[in-house]
């Protein structure tokens, strides 16, 4: 992607032409990922069961292709808008064009074969071929076991279908040549025994993205060196500013100081019988963090994510959680 961007300066003579001989390539001969499998999944009872529980409350695929309240503290879904997709991520909260998600119920997927799903899951790319911009993280999903990724396409193939015609995602110039060269051949992965916990955690880590939400991004893209950092900034429907924390184990400005117990703890609080999401006034912090629906996470799986995180490299980074809409007038 790099070496594509320095070809979009101002070039003259035979660079000119070596420019446009490589966008005419990555437009027409990429993405390359292969056909699709061949593939026929067995919808089990206990299939189901486990996609739902990963679409749900680890890859969580239902925040972004559901509808969230953002009246309500953390933004929970809408009841009726399962899977039914039209969420809008455009250049306001630093994506390099407007992508909306797509209807995942059976009215929006009943065209695609297993096959298909399987690889647009993992590769982002679509039954015509076209390249999809990683605001669903696939190049995460690609790394995940194939089992688990059947199951959450036989989950999804169980939604209550919702009729709903989402618009097509339009990227910007020159994203819209670079999106070609985005997705490859997924390398797929094998979900660990949950006795190897740090093994287990970073599989985890990897299905949920956290990286993706707890990194500072340029133009949509993670900066990786500030990798579970925190500080992406996400503006909020309501007003202001809110920033992801940093989740590394620095004591001063992550979670260096934070006990198993009140990781676990913080993300169950949020489904205990008592918890009712509190209203959000114009102007006043929430969060984007989808806590109602991590909150039904195993707390072995949570603990194994805890653990995980404990082990990466500390970062410095303090992060001023809210600005709200009067201060970011002002500056």
């Amino acid at each position: 992607m790099v070496v594509l961007n320095q070809r979009y300066g101002r070039y003259s003579g035979k660079k000119v032409s070596d420019s446009c001989g490589l966008i005419s390539y990555v437009k027409v001969a990429l993405p390359n990922v292969g056909e699709p499998q061949t593939l026929k999944i067995n919808y089990s009872p206990d299939r189901i069961e486990r996609g739902k529980y990963l679409a749900n409350h680890v890859a969580v695929c239902m925040d972004c292709h559901s509808t969230r309240d953002w009246t309500k503290f953390s933004g929970p879904l809408a009841p009726g808008t399962l899977g039914k997709g039209g969420e809008r991520f455009d250049q306001s909260i630093g994506f390099p064009g407007v992508y909306y998600s797509r209807n995942i119920t059976p009215k929006g997927i009943s065209r695609y074969t297993d096959g298909e799903l399987f690889r647009l899951i993992t590769t982002g790319v679509t039954k015509e071929g076209r390249a999809m911009f990683p605001v669903m993280p696939y190049t995460h999903y690609g790394k995940m076991d194939p089992d688990d990724v059947m199951s959450i396409i036989a989950y999804i193939r169980s939604l209550e279908p919702i009729e709903n015609n989402v618009p097509e995602s339009v990227p910007d110039f020159p994203m819209s040549v670079i999106i070609n060269t985005i997705p490859q051949k997924a390398p797929g992965g094998t979900r660990p025994d949950t006795t190897n916990v740090l093994a287990y955690g970073a599989y985890l880590v990897n299905a949920c993205a956290c990286i993706e939400c707890h990194t500072q991004a340029n133009k949509g893209q993670i900066i990786p060196e500030l990798s579970f950092s925190g500080g992406r900034e996400f503006p909020l429907a309501t007003g202001g500013i809110v920033r992801s924390a940093n989740i590394t184990s620095s004591v001063e400005t992550g979670i260096g100081n934070w006990s198993e117990e009140a990781f676990i703890n913080r993300f169950k609080s949020y489904v205990d019988s008592n918890y009712k999401p509190q209203t959000v006034e114009k102007g006043a912090f929430n969060s984007y963090m989808p806590w109602t629906m991590y909150g039904s996470m195993k707390r072995s799986d949570l603990a194994a994510i805890y653990a995980y995180l404990h082990s990466l490299p500390v970062k410095e980074n303090k992060v001023v959680k809210f600005t709200p809409p009067g201060e970011i007038a002002k500056k």
